[in-house]
């Protein structure tokens, strides 16, 4: 059963009338430029010389197919698009490892959590594989109470049923939980489920413009929501 809608709140969170952080990892805590380069670019070259195809049309075919499997889980299954594009992703993915970057302020943000007595999930439609490879490039792991991938739940977020599964494995009030997230329509199905306090990332890639929610609190970094570290970097 769904936990009781909740209005959420469109201003800056409340840190004493929340106890649980649900974080996002691409575009939330990480770069993003990361994926989409990956995706966008170097994927469809590596398809194109597998293929012997036009890079051009390498990224046509490429871009056609990506939005076929769209919230679903093969938008993010590894081993999904490796046998559908007959390449190794794992290893491709190995390939340009350095451009995985964490985005500004988010160390500071995830030790004000934690020392503020806070419970802080990673909650992510990654893959296992990717996830791997992200949590020992960022050494991140050890900030988080846990880590839910939404293969283990076996829906990805955009479906409101994923976090009836998610409390199933975590224990969380909605009413005294944020989540804080890159992709609207993940943030609009946390809603449907009573998740009060929602905050929108604007700046998901350092190589793309900004793009505020017009629905939902928006911050560029973490900075702009951690108390007394506003001047941390």
């Amino acid at each position: 059963m769904m936990g009781p809608m909740t209005p959420t709140h469109p201003i800056p969170p409340d840190w004493e009338k929340i106890d649980t952080a649900l974080l996002d990892m691409d575009g939330t805590l990480l770069d993003k430029h990361f994926d989409d380069h990956f995706w966008e670019k170097f994927v469809p070259s590596s398809y194109a010389i597998r293929h012997g195809l036009s890079v051009e049309a390498a990224e046509k075919h490429l871009m056609d197919l990506y939005r076929s499997h769209e919230k679903t889980l093969n938008w993010t299954d590894l081993d999904f698009w490796s046998e559908k594009l007959g390449l190794d992703i794992p290893a491709l993915k190995k390939q340009v490892e350095h451009l995985i970057a964490i985005h500004p302020h988010v160390v500071p943000f995830l030790e004000y959590l934690r020392e503020a007595g806070k419970k802080v999930f990673l909650v992510t439609n990654a893959h296992g594989k990717t996830l791997d490879l992200k949590m020992e490039k960022t050494a991140l792991r050890g900030l988080f109470h846990g880590i839910v991938t939404s293969h283990e739940i076996g829906l990805p977020k955009e479906d409101p049923r994923f976090w009836m599964g998610l409390r199933e494995r975590i224990p969380f009030d909605p009413a005294k939980t944020l989540l804080a997230e890159d992709t609207e329509a993940v943030l609009v199905s946390a809603e449907s489920f009573g998740i009060a306090w929602l905050v929108h990332i604007a700046k998901a890639s350092s190589a793309r413009p900004s793009s505020a929610s017009t629905r939902y609190h928006s911050i560029e970094t973490f900075r702009e929501i951690t108390p007394d570290k506003k001047g941390s970097s």
